[in-house]
């Protein structure tokens, strides 16, 4: 599902790409390519500063960033920063100053790593953001601000205890978390930065309008979703999904994702103002009064 930690399309799929809303081989590759029928699109870049480029691009040659890459909707590049350190060891860490366990990803060869590519012709895509435990936490809108740029952006993969904070002070220009745990590296969190990002792009999900129904487009979860078969095991898709009625399945998917947001992220509530009455009323109808109450609206 699309809940934190869920799969983001619709139903926990992938978009509705195929003809049974799975990964379709839309592409004469299979990735859904372009059919040489007019243009490419603008390649949206990103570029990420690693030392495990090849983790990057096996992922990202996949699923929904294969395509968009295949199509030219995508232009991802991985930089290694080891490939800019200058001694025999191709040495990137080094042991903490005032002692204490690990080792630093030093300053020389992320900044020299960085500095090519912004003095190469084509430049650098800015912001340059650096993936930290202890950065801003990312979020959908975060995902919203960044697809929306002209230029696209890059990503810093940290690594070890951490980075030489001279780093974040003087060459990145953010710092983001994808949640409160500590990874063995930022490689996963980017690809998380990447596919968020990716998906809010136009054409790079088979359909565009999927988006807008997901977790936190609108400052809720999803409300639930449901396949065939219509009965399962002896459990029911609610008979208002199957009645035709779009009036009524949209009152009973707007008041499951409000009931599903106030009982596992009240927070998302609460930066929303909180309830209006119009949605605790659509509560009351869908027999939430004991959730209502246990939330302080009596």
């Amino acid at each position: 599902m699309s809940g934190p930690g869920g799969l983001d399309g619709p139903g926990g799929l992938d978009g509705p790409d195929g003809p049974d809303g799975l990964d379709g081989p839309d592409g004469p590759d299979g990735l859904g390519g372009e059919r040489g029928e007019g243009p490419r699109p603008t390649a949206f870049r990103i570029d990420v500063f690693t030392l495990f480029p090849e983790v990057i691009d096996h992922y990202a040659d996949a699923s929904i960033l294969g395509r968009a890459r295949v199509s030219g909707r995508l232009d991802l590049r991985t930089h290694d920063v080891r490939a800019a350190t200058t001694d025999p060891h191709r040495s990137v860490d080094d042991a903490p100053f005032g002692g204490g366990a690990g080792m630093v990803l030093g300053p020389e060869p992320v900044f020299a790593a960085v500095e090519q590519v912004a003095l190469s012709s084509e430049g650098l895509p800015r912001p340059l953001i650096l993936l930290t435990p202890s950065g801003r936490r990312f979020d959908q809108a975060t995902a919203q601000r960044l697809s929306g740029s002209e230029v696209g952006f890059s990503l810093l993969c940290g690594r070890y205890e951490g980075v030489d904070q001279r780093v974040a002070d003087h060459l990145v220009d953010e710092e983001l978390s994808v949640g409160d745990v500590v990874l063995a590296g930022g490689e996963l969190a980017a690809l998380v930065v990447v596919e968020a990002t990716m998906r809010l792009r136009p054409g790079v999900l088979g359909n565009d309008q999927s988006t807008g129904d997901e977790s936190f487009a609108t400052g809720l979860l999803e409300y639930p979703q449901y396949t065939r078969p219509a009965s399962f095991r002896g459990w029911e898709v609610p008979e208002v999904l199957r009645s035709g009625d779009h009036g009524k399945v949209d009152r009973w998917r707007r008041a499951h994702a409000l009931a599903r947001t106030l009982r596992r992220r009240p927070d998302l509530i609460g930066a929303r103002g909180g309830l209006s009455p119009d949605e605790v009323r659509l509560l009351v109808e869908h027999d939430e009064v004991q959730l209502l109450r246990d939330h302080g609206y009596d």
